[in-house]
């Protein structure tokens, strides 16, 4: 077993014992990491998550030594005599530049790939690897983001990822205050392709499986990675499978006509790479239409979800059909809903057959 295994180990036997303590590698050194009294010099007045250097190796010499000081401060942590005295003295002598800090968040990570990939590797790559990490560094990173927009989504994944290498890194620095205040609901409504506009983009697509992937995501309202994780065809209903980004759902086809006319039954999947994330494949999708469609290729799945309104869908079901929340599914596309919309709608509901009479003024002469 590696050392990453043995330390993984230990942290569970640690964690058996409710210590509060963990042991951390950063580079070729092992450290504790816990919630601590305020460092000598510190401006935080409060106990906070906090890192002791132990100056040992990552090896299974330095893990025996690290583990029995972890049971050590524990212990003192429980009694309230943890003191800081023995450990400021000990070299800090293991690297600490940028590189160094995000491989060692990366051996401490809980969290799926995809959002490692996604929403933290993507951010850190944007740091000089061997310099220090640092206030004004991180501070630069997030603003040098979107300079047009800080409250974009990008800003605020910036300073969640920052954040969270500032605390691994022990850095007393905090910069949610550069996040902005992005939210769905922030973001300008697209200009949506019409259905005829789609149609007329389908059939310009001279490449077959493309085609049939372009169907897909119209009729379907789809991710477009989604398209290559489709468990079952029980047409007209797909079932898309659980490694998508929300799991495994039902969803059906608006319009069911699409189904026949985009010939979606004689499935052809774009021969293309697919042993990357599934934000890596959305970029591919999205790259192969980037001069073929006249409009966004996602616009295809905001189409999808105000068509359903259109039909009348129940709302509760359009969500669940695009893996929304309900709140969510509201939040972003009610607004985007204009009166030919709602005039559509209306004339739907009138043209039913079975909709309530009203009572007419003849009828009621009588009282």
């Amino acid at each position: 077993m590696d050392i990453t295994g043995k330390i993984a180990q230990a942290n569970g036997r640690l964690k058996a014992g409710n210590l509060g303590v963990q042991i951390q590698q950063i580079g070729d050194r092992l450290y504790l990491r816990a919630t601590l009294p305020p460092k000598p010099g510190n401006s935080n007045p409060r106990p906070h998550q906090q890192r002791i250097s132990l100056g040992v190796r990552a090896n299974p010499a330095g893990l025996k030594q690290a583990e029995a000081e972890a049971r050590k401060v524990g212990a003192l942590l429980a009694c309230r005599e943890f003191d800081w005295a023995p450990y400021l003295n000990l070299v800090e002598d293991s690297p600490q530049n940028c590189g160094e800090l995000i491989e060692g968040l990366r051996q401490n990570y809980r969290a799926s790939e995809t959002t490692w990939q996604g929403d933290y590797l993507k951010i850190f790559k944007l740091l000089p690897q061997e310099k220090p990490l640092t206030q004004e560094l991180v501070e630069r990173t997030i603003q040098s983001l979107t300079p047009d927009n800080p409250n974009s989504r990008t800003r605020e994944r910036a300073a969640i990822a920052l954040g969270r290498l500032c605390r691994f890194a022990g850095l007393e620095y905090d910069p949610a205050a550069l996040a902005g205040k992005y939210s769905p609901s922030l973001v300008e409504p697209r200009d949506l392709p019409t259905d005829e506009d789609i149609v007329k983009s389908w059939k310009s697509l001279e490449n077959l499986s493309w085609a049939w992937f372009y169907g897909m995501v119209a009729t379907y309202g789809l991710r477009p990675h989604e398209c290559f994780h489709i468990k079952e065809y029980e047409w007209p209903i797909i079932r898309i499978d659980k490694p998508t980004k929300t799991g495994e759902r039902a969803i059906w086809p608006f319009y069911p006509e699409w189904v026949e006319q985009f010939h979606l039954q004689e499935v052809l999947i774009p021969p293309i790479k697919l042993d990357r994330s599934n934000e890596a494949i959305g970029r591919a999708c999205t790259h192969y239409f980037w001069k073929k469609l006249p409009f966004n290729l996602y616009s295809l799945r905001h189409r999808w979800a105000v068509r359903t309104l259109e039909f009348g869908l129940d709302i509760s079901l359009s969500a669940q059909q695009m893996g929304h929340s309900v709140a969510t599914h509201s939040r972003i596309y009610h607004r985007w809903i204009g009166k030919d919309v709602h005039q559509r709608a209306f004339e739907a509901l009138i043209a039913n057959p079975n909709r309530p009479i009203p009572p007419t003024a003849h009828l009621l002469s009588g009282d």
